[in-house]
């Protein structure tokens, strides 16, 4: 059979690695794929140093490769979410099939483009959208396909897990970790999206509809960063056994799903908590599979370009079947996704950290357990560090048993009211992850 043949938008580090693969170990990927694989053209405005793409044409204009007639896959690789959008609904216009690397282009404009898609009879594969080189999109979507998947969690940003672990091994403080991490190149000059959790939401909107049939729902993904979390906090959940991870979490409950990226304890015995540096981990649990875990390279040139060739390979394996037996985008069939709502996080459900800096008073403390206790919330563990007073304040770290978000809130609301004896409340979610 003649070789397909591919266009690749974006020749930065993603898309020099996806051109290195492809010419590297062309003679694999065509005994795989069933037929030879030809990189046919490539739109970028500049050239990459790491890739040497000698003959192959080169233009600057990225729509040249959406209406190249010779083209039958189109990989984007350009990132962000405008011309992106214009150019992978251009492409799909011309019947070529779409692989892309561009999470904030799924999670937000995914549900119009599969659309598009499904009209034109074409496929869109994303999985390099998610933890770089880890399969996790197929595993869920396909090897898990027997499953009711109950809940992921996945620390799904290289960046945040990164300064999170310097934070812990060298009790560095998070302004510093972060200058480190834009030096090396982890993080951008605004490092927004990473610390502040957009990223990992993305990321989540994606995993949480592929896991549960839902449509895409960026929108309503809770998002908090871990720009606030200082030092102390992450010795104290050491103390108490806990990692702290920036994790995102997609559950199934009976009244919707939670869908929420913020700063989190975990057993500091669990494997999840254990992924350190740059490198990614999700976590899957099915009701017949049980928890399964996914971890690797959550980023990088070739990481995250294995995942682009893999996802032309399922493409042109395909390319001779019927497109209705393709397997679905978002892993159930377009007219059976749930309609079940996304809860918001006052109903979320959680156990609880509280790191309070009150006076160290005689009934302090029975004045914060009466808060809790009057609504509802029982005390797991306690905590006091009285030699460590600021501002005439000492930490008192409690954690509680598992309780809705709503009345967590209402519980720091009262204690900060306390102006005279409660300085702070810092609050971080708690979750065991069995």
């Amino acid at each position: 059979m003649k070789p397909v043949k591919v266009g690749i938008c974006g020749l930065g580090t993603v898309g020099g690695g996806t051109f290195n693969v492809l010419k590297r170990n062309a003679e694999e990927i065509a005994r795989r794929a069933g037929r030879g694989i030809e990189v046919a053209q490539i739109a970028a405005r500049r050239p990459n140093p790491k890739c040497e793409t000698g003959a192959t044409p080169i233009t600057a204009d990225i729509f040249d490769v959406a209406n190249n007639p010779e083209i039958d896959i189109v990989i984007e690789l350009i990132g962000g979410y405008t011309q992106a959008r214009e150019l992978v609904l251009k492409a799909i216009e011309n019947g070529k099939h779409v692989v892309t690397a561009n999470k904030a282009l799924i999670a937000v404009h995914g549900n119009e483009i599969f659309a598009k898609a499904r009209e034109k009879g074409v496929m869109v594969a994303f999985e390099a959208a998610v933890a770089g080189g880890i399969p996790v999109i197929k595993a869920i979507r396909e090897g898990l396909a027997a499953n009711r998947i109950n809940w992921l969690a996945g620390i799904i940003n290289g960046t945040g897990n990164f300064i999170l672990t310097e934070m812990r091994e060298k009790g560095r403080a998070f302004e510093d970790v972060l200058k480190e991490a834009q030096a090396l190149g982890y993080a951008e000059a605004d490092p927004t999206f990473d610390v502040e959790g957009i990223d990992a939401a993305h990321k989540l909107t994606i995993l949480a509809s592929i896991a549960f049939g839902i449509p895409l729902q960026f929108d309503k993904a809770y998002t908090e960063g871990i720009s606030k979390l200082t030092s102390a906090d992450v010795n104290y959940a050491e103390a108490l056994g806990y990692r702290i991870k920036h994790l995102g979490v997609a559950r199934r409950t009976d009244s919707g799903f939670e869908l929420r990226v913020h700063p989190t304890l975990i057993p500091a015995d669990r494997l999840i908590a254990n992924v350190n540096g740059v490198m990614n981990a999700v976590m899957v649990n099915g009701d017949a599979a049980g928890s399964t875990l996914y971890y690797g390279a959550g980023a990088g040139m070739e990481a995250t370009a294995s995942a682009v060739v893999a996802d032309v390979v399922d493409v042109v394996r395909a390319l001779t079947t019927d497109p209705e037996n393709h397997v679905p985008h978002l892993a159930f069939q377009p007219d059976s996704l749930s309609d079940h709502p996304i809860l918001p996080i006052e109903a979320c459900e959680s156990a609880y950290y509280l790191r309070i800096q009150a006076k160290d008073h005689p009934g302090v403390l029975a004045q914060v357990a009466t808060i809790l206790s009057e609504r509802g919330i029982n005390i797991e563990s306690i905590m006091q560090k009285e030699v460590e007073e600021q501002d005439g304040l000492v930490p008192m770290i409690l954690v509680t048993h598992r309780v809705v978000e709503a009345r967590v809130n209402d519980a720091i609301a009262a204690l900060e009211a306390l102006e005279d004896v409660v300085g702070s409340v810092v609050r971080i979610r708690v979750e065991q992850l069995n």
